[in-house]
Formats: C-alpha cells, structure tokens, sequence
C-alpha cells in the first residue's frame, strides 16, 4: 500500500512538473508574440507621422513645381496605398500577406519621394524654401525612426519565431495554432541606394 501510494504521488509530482513545463512555454510564447505586436505598434507610430508629412511637403512644393504635376499626383497616390498596406498590417502584424503588401506600398512611396525630393533639387526657390527645408529635415528624422522601429520588430519576430520552432516549445506552438510571423522589409528607392566609391591610383 505504501509503494503504491508513493508511485502514485511521483506520478502527480511529475505530470505536475509536466504541466508547468507547458505553461511555462505557452506564457513564452504568448510573451513574444505581444512583443513583436508592441514593437509594429512602434512602426505603426511612426509611418503615421510620414504620412502626416507627405501632405504638407506635397502642398509646399506645389507652387514651385507646376510643371511636375505627375510627381506630385503619384506621391499622393503611393501615400494612399501606403496608409492601405499599414491598415492590413496594423489588423494582422505579422501575417506575410500583410506584411508583403505593407513593404512593397512602403517601397512605392519611398520611390515616389525619392523622384520627388530629386526633382526638388532641381528647383534652387524651392530648395531654399525655409518650410520645405524644415519638412525635409522631419521626413529624414522620421524615415530614421521607422528604420529604427522596425529593426526592434523584425528582432521581436525572429525571438518569436525561433521560441515557437525550438524543440520543445515546437509541440506547444503546432498545439496552440502559434502560427509563424513575417519580418517587415521595405525595399529601399534605388535613387538612394548608393556604391562604395571607388578610388584608383
């Protein structure tokens, strides 16, 4: 009877042990999923402000750039889809369909002010201008920000991602429906893209 009931209390002791083994996964896992959430929470912040600076940079190179209507046309149109792909997104972080569709509305807009902000240069009034400088020099502040949110997402994602792969936590993730998330990669404008320069002697 003794041996029996010291069984049956190591029996308890270790499905015990097992279920707080479990727990303790799931609680991981729930953690880094809210954490990579919280860390697109920061990316959403920030491309909002972008696109609060768009219209005002539009509306400013305006007067000077009449014969570029196009550029200015297409700036506004990218910012729509942008702010579309960030909806989808901000309803599903994570999720690579919406995270494909934010990076590549992102990497429109970022082409469309690339051509835009090129086109600027060519135009010394509207280079000069104080608002158009000030809006610039936010912008540049801003895209260093996001750059900056979403580095802190796609390592909130991989910390998720590889939790939810690793042997064990791989059982509880399959169990619970933890299901992968995607990095954010915004496709820089290739006007901004510049090589190493070369020097030869």
């Amino acid at each position: 009877m003794a041996i029996l009931f010291t069984l049956l209390a190591i029996l308890v002791v270790v499905a015990l042990f097992v279920l707080l083994w479990g727990v303790g996964i799931y609680n991981g896992l729930v953690t880094a999923r809210n954490a990579f959430r919280n860390a697109f929470a920061q990316i959403d912040v920030q491309l909002q402000r972008r696109f609060d600076l768009i219209p005002n940079l539009v509306e400013t190179a305006k007067g000077y750039l009449a014969h570029e209507r196009e550029t200015l046309e297409a700036v506004v149109a990218a910012r729509s889809a942008a702010q579309a792909g960030l909806a989808a997104a901000k309803a599903k972080p994570g999720d690579p369909q919406a995270m494909a569709q934010l990076a590549a509305a992102q990497g429109q807009l970022n082409a469309g002010l690339g051509r835009l902000l090129a086109v600027a240069e060519a135009y010394p009034d509207l280079k000069a201008n104080q608002n158009m400088m000030q809006l610039t020099e936010e912008l540049t502040s801003t895209e260093n920000k996001v750059a900056f949110a979403r580095q802190a997402y796609n390592d909130s994602v991989m910390a998720y991602n590889n939790k939810r792969e690793v042997f064990p936590s791989s059982f509880i993730a399959g169990a619970f429906n933890f299901a992968p998330a995607a990095l954010l990669d915004i496709p820089a404008d290739k006007a901004e893209v510049r090589e190493a320069p070369k020097v030869k002697f």
